[in-house]
């Protein structure tokens, strides 16, 4: 158990405990939920917190925000982290609490590091304190709650997610410490470069933490210049870091080119330049999620139905990659490219669905034949509407009619993989280019 206030003098904590947001308005992203007029910034300025989940990723703000409640609240206000605690101890902090509540009318926070680390039975020895108010709980996870904690705890605790952040966010928080004189590395003789300072935002993926920590181990290790000043430029952010900058810009023309190179290795069967562009774009900070919409639609676009499975393989690596996330996401995003590179490719349907557009915004748009229009209604066979054949009830359940008054064909497949089944059936169901109605008129003159 440790209390808020350290008596460690302040220079000897870490710079990124130095750095906490003094204030709401100190603090950096996460406007969704602190932004002016929110719930949450109301209920921290008013004092009045209620038992919080805060979820997301490392780095994002949710430890910081709650030393900043411990700060502004008249409430008393205890720590601990899940991964040492234990069920002994939730009960000498809970009777204490209790004893507090009961003498001098306080509240006590209990703030919970790694919430998710507490099995169901110490999540269970919260509840009926929460419930009485005798503590209030505040817990951080980096997982989702709704999969790592028990309903009960859910429902007495408002859920709050935070978001990664972004670069500009991240930036600003570096160039504050790096000349902030109280907390920050302002009394250093510190020449920090902006392509450092662009380079450590941009790999941090949204970690402010994983910043500062680099920003502080580069200042602290590298030595002064004959002109006594430190400087921090590009090549000691990397070092600081442990990773390599690699040309690619996320908004600009080394992510456009990157994906791009990953899609047609996809396209063109090569498994090995899939997984390379791949991993680059992974390297880089790439979202995750960009890659995995993008594996999608090559599934659709490239694979279609010369590999059904492709789609459902892709579909099935984008929701655990929003599940999981980065660095495991990596690997089932690997699988579903590798499956999609190696699988026989059919562009049929993608070419019939554009050819089929092209014709509807080009052209006059087809009559819907009368046997496929509504006939349920009073008066629709008076306007002849009607004639319509149910295929379930005819053998192999089809049945030959007019379903557009058209003799093109827009749907080919290729012969490769899985549509050489489809192909078989089409043929062995008479789906050839010339419209049913036309077997039809045929059928009539001969009768």
């Amino acid at each position: 158990m440790s209390d808020l206030f350290s008596k460690r003098e302040n220079a000897d904590l870490p710079l990124v405990v130095r750095m906490r947001p003094q204030s709401l308005a100190d603090f950096a992203g996460q406007r969704h939920i602190l932004g002016e007029g929110k719930l949450l910034k109301r209920l921290i300025e008013a004092d009045r917190i209620s038992s919080l989940i805060l979820y997301g990723p490392p780095g994002t703000g949710k430890t910081a925000l709650a030393y900043l409640i411990a700060k502004t609240t008249a409430a008393h206000f205890v720590a601990i982290n899940a991964i040492s605690s234990n069920v002994q101890e939730l009960r000498k902090i809970i009777k204490k609490a209790q004893k507090q509540r009961q003498d001098e009318n306080k509240k006590t926070i209990l703030f919970i590091h790694e919430i998710h680390h507490f099995n169901k039975n110490q999540q269970y020895v919260l509840l009926s304190d929460i419930e009485e108010q005798n503590i209030i709980l505040i817990g951080a996870t980096i997982h989702n709650p709704f999969f790592s904690l028990i309903s009960p705890l859910l429902s007495r605790s408002s859920v709050f997610e935070f978001k990664r952040l972004n670069e500009d966010e991240v930036k600003e928080i570096l160039h504050k410490a790096s000349r902030e004189k109280k907390r920050g590395l302002g009394n250093f003789p510190l020449a920090v470069s902006q392509e450092a300072v662009e380079f450590l935002a941009k790999i941090c993926d949204g970690d402010a933490r994983r910043a500062l920590n680099a920003l502080e181990i580069g200042a602290l290790s590298t030595s002064p210049k004959v002109d006594g000043k430190i400087y921090y430029d590009l090549k000691v952010a990397q070092e600081s870091m442990q990773k390599k900058v690699v040309v690619y810009d996320r908004a600009g023309q080394g992510h456009y080119d990157t994906i791009s190179a990953f899609i047609k290795s996809m396209r063109g069967s090569d498994p090995d330049a899939t997984l390379y562009w791949l991993a680059k774009m992974l390297y880089a900070g790439e979202d995750v999620r960009f890659i995995a919409r993008r594996v999608v639609i090559c599934a659709a676009e490239d694979v279609g139905n010369g590999d059904p499975n492709a789609l459902i393989v892709a579909n099935a690596a984008l929701q655990v990659s929003e599940f999981i996330g980065l660095p495991e996401a990596r690997i089932p995003l690997a699988q579903a490219a590798v499956y999609i590179a190696t699988a026989l490719k059919s562009n049929a349907v993608y070419k019939g669905l554009e050819t089929a557009l092209a014709d509807i915004e080009q052209g006059k748009t087809l009559e819907i034949p009368t046997n496929l229009k509504v006939n349920s209604y009073k008066g629709a066979e008076r306007l002849g509407r009607g004639g319509y054949k149910y295929a379930h009830n005819y053998k192999g359940h089809f049945v030959e009619q007019e379903y557009i008054p058209s003799q093109k064909r827009y749907y080919q497949p290729a012969g490769l993989g899985y549509e050489k089944v489809i192909k078989e059936r089409m043929e062995a169901t008479s789906c050839k280019p010339q419209a049913s109605g036309y077997r039809q008129e045929e059928e009539k003159k001969k009768s």
